[in-house]
């Protein structure tokens, strides 16, 4: 198969058959990473991936010509969009985007390896997702978990976000909240908590914020909850704003449409202290590793 040729594969996955094309197509030039292993990683994490994508609509950022040509988002379902790939339609009130179907937008759910492997294909490098799901009728429902999202300004890095993640931490703790942290995979960390009791997404919002500014207070030399780029210079934003009905957040274990094929990886607290302590502690994980990391129990 020459490079970039549209010769197709069929492939049965799950009992659905696919047409996989561009299998040899360079998607990350710097690397020479392909769509063919695009989708054997996605195929590879799909076991830790899936439940986290379980019941949640996705956003799509897709690279049809690799990352260094442009991306488009996608909400809506594609034309030619598979029958078997379960789909909710959900009012656009305060969503981006325009719908073909009026005032509903249609996502796919990606609660199979079929799914994940269509999307794959059609080169949808990263998913994002809300904080809230779905029933199984595809009505959505409250969120059932919070994100706070730590993104270093200049000057600072992922040295400064595991610092600030600590703290993050501690003040969901006070609040009976237990947190687990994701590398981005561009440059800070992603830190979610799973909700005891189901909130309105300007509930959690409010929470989110209230932690925000309380650091922000107590330690505006490291931390600000102000969104203004300019504000944030040798700090760490706590943006907590993805957790608006609307927003979404880059899913673990996605890959990033970056120069590198690299992925928000899920890692674990004494990883964290350790980026805390050196600023070479901790760094963001490629496709590879992630895989490693998975194979290692980890």
């Amino acid at each position: 198969m020459s490079p970039g040729s549209g010769e197709e594969v069929r492939v049965e996955v799950e009992g659905r058959t696919l047409k996989l094309s561009n299998l040899d197509k360079v998607l990350y030039p710097r690397t020479g990473t392909t769509k063919g292993e695009v989708l054997n990683y996605y195929a590879q994490v799909s076991p830790a991936m899936l439940p986290l994508l379980k019941d949640r609509c996705a956003t799509r950022v897709r690279w049809p010509n690799g990352v260094e040509k442009q991306s488009f988002f996608e909400k809506n379902i594609p034309n030619g969009t598979p029958s078997w790939v379960r789909t909710a339609a959900v009012p656009t009130t305060g969503s981006r985007g325009s719908s073909r179907n009026g005032d509903i937008l249609v996502f796919p759910i990606v609660d199979d390896l079929a799914t994940l492997t269509w999307l794959a294909n059609l080169a949808a490098l990263e998913l994002h997702v809300h904080q809230w799901t779905v029933t199984k009728a595809g009505k959505p429902q409250k969120a059932n978990r919070l994100v706070i999202d730590l993104d270093p300004g200049d000057g600072a890095g992922l040295h400064e976000c595991c610092q600030v993640a600590l703290m993050v931490r501690d003040k969901l703790e006070e609040r009976g909240l237990e947190t687990q942290a994701v590398t981005s995979g561009s440059k800070g960390l992603h830190l979610y908590a799973a909700l005891e009791k189901r909130l309105d997404p300007e509930d959690s919002t409010a929470l989110a914020k209230e932690v925000a500014d309380e650091l922000a207070k107590e330690q505006g030399r490291l931390v600000t909850a102000t969104m203004t780029k300019s504000k944030r210079s040798g700090k760490v934003f706590l943006d907590w704003s993805q957790n608006a009905g609307s927003k979404t957040t880059l899913s673990p274990y996605s890959l990033r449409g970056r120069e590198l094929p690299t992925v928000a990886t899920p890692v674990t607290w004494d990883e964290v202290e350790a980026g805390a302590e050196d600023v070479l502690g901790l760094e963001q994980f490629r496709f590879e590793e992630v895989l490693e990391r998975l194979a290692d129990g980890r």
